[in-house]
């Protein structure tokens, strides 16, 4: 697909005004603008927030098929150097988001002049990396009106080529669970420690152990893994901190280990109130449910891609990914794929720069697939 492709063009565009989630503003604007330029015949469309549903009414319609992206960006400062990088400060498409969208509006527009006996439900979701857009976007009345009988998604994959896309029935994505955990003990002068409780040696301490609940509490043929990705704590060199804060991540492969995780981490922490006289509060912030293919589905489109398209598919193995796609899947059957984009750079890395290539490949993938699956 050459960069004089409109949905390369709409990527570029899009690229540049990343924004977070339930901000993206600009974004729904922008594919506002689009859609109520395309044909209006056979499109309703309602907003919710800053996410937008398009349903595309079919010629002789028996059910509904429903496509859904993202549309938020990440607070990352961008060091591609590309000619469209990112016009808002620390703010980035670093998950490929703007490629979602891209291939989201360019299977809109051929169903909209080219239309199927079934319906069509485009979803628009914000807010899939934080607080979560997936779950209550289930609960509008939009989507109980519109509910789809089956719905797909995608997510680029950097360590793919152009021309694979890579699936497995079942469990594709974790139970995943923010956490963060605030200390507050007793500050004091450097020169004291013992008047004070130093809640940096806290969650040093703390860090340490939650490191053995993968390794001690969590079955070993099971699979979790715990993060702490940040630590603050004091305010100068030569005080001893009176609070520090723990954010991390929470990522299992099973429902019942995430409930046995949450209960080790509540655990430590009281005995570290206790070791450390401090007063603790954990904040699980958003989680996001497994993202499970349906196996009928999956095997299906699997089966469709090998024989009907030039696409190489690959069965993967499940990732420790998180994705809140995964609340949808648990009330419509469905399945989420990975799409090959080439990049040497990994997801939420400042430099990700997929192979545009792939817009292509996926919107021709993407049509011919829910052709089959909506003609009769």
């Amino acid at each position: 697909m050459s960069s004089a492709s409109p949905f390369v063009s709409i990527r570029r565009d899009l690229h540049k005004i990343p924004e977070l989630g339930f901000r993206e503003f600009k974004t729904q604007a922008y594919l506002l603008n689009y859609i109520h330029n395309l044909p209006q015949e056979r499109i309703e469309i309602e907003t919710w927030k800053t996410g937008i549903f398009v349903k595309v009414n079919g010629i002789n319609p028996i059910k509904t098929i429903g496509y859904r992206t993202d549309i938020d960006g990440l607070p990352i400062t961008e060091e591609t150097e590309l000619p469209f990088v990112s016009e808002h400060e620390d703010r980035m498409h670093a998950c490929g988001h703007d490629f979602h969208m891209s291939i989201a509006l360019g299977v809109l527009t051929h169903f909209v002049e080219n239309p199927i006996d079934d319906d069509l439900l485009f979803i628009f979701q914000p807010a899939e990396e934080g607080p979560g857009g997936a779950e209550p976007m289930m609960k509008t009345d939009t989507m109980k009106k519109w509910k789809p009988d089956m719905i797909i998604a995608l997510h680029i994959a950097p360590e793919y080529p152009v021309g694979t896309i890579a699936l497995k029935e079942g469990l594709l994505f974790a139970n995943t669970s923010e956490l963060f955990i605030d200390l507050k003990g007793k500050g004091g002068h450097a020169a004291y420690p013992h008047l004070t409780n130093d809640m940096v040696v806290a969650a040093c301490q703390l860090v340490s152990q939650l490191q053995t609940i993968v390794s001690r509490n969590i079955d070993p043929l099971d699979s979790a893994v715990i993060t702490i990705g940040k630590i603050t704590g004091g305010t100068v060199q030569n005080i001893i901190a009176e609070r520090a804060r723990l954010e991390g991540t929470i990522r299992t492969l099973s429902v019942e280990s995430m409930q046995k995780v949450k209960k080790r981490i509540e655990e430590l922490v009281a005995g570290l109130e206790t070791g450390y006289q401090c007063e603790a509060k954990i904040d699980y912030g958003s989680m996001y449910h497994q993202v499970y293919n349906q196996e009928v589905l999956t095997r299906e489109f699997m089966e469709f891609v090998r024989k009907e398209t030039d696409v190489h598919v690959q069965e993967c193995k499940e990732a420790m990914t998180g994705e809140d796609f995964g609340y949808m899947l648990s009330e419509i059957p469905g399945f989420m794929f990975w799409l090959g984009v080439d990049s040497p750079f990994g997801l939420h890395h400042a430099k990700l720069n997929p192979n545009e290539e792939a817009i292509h490949t996926a919107i021709d993938l993407l049509v011919k697939y829910i052709e089959f699956k909506g003609k009769r």
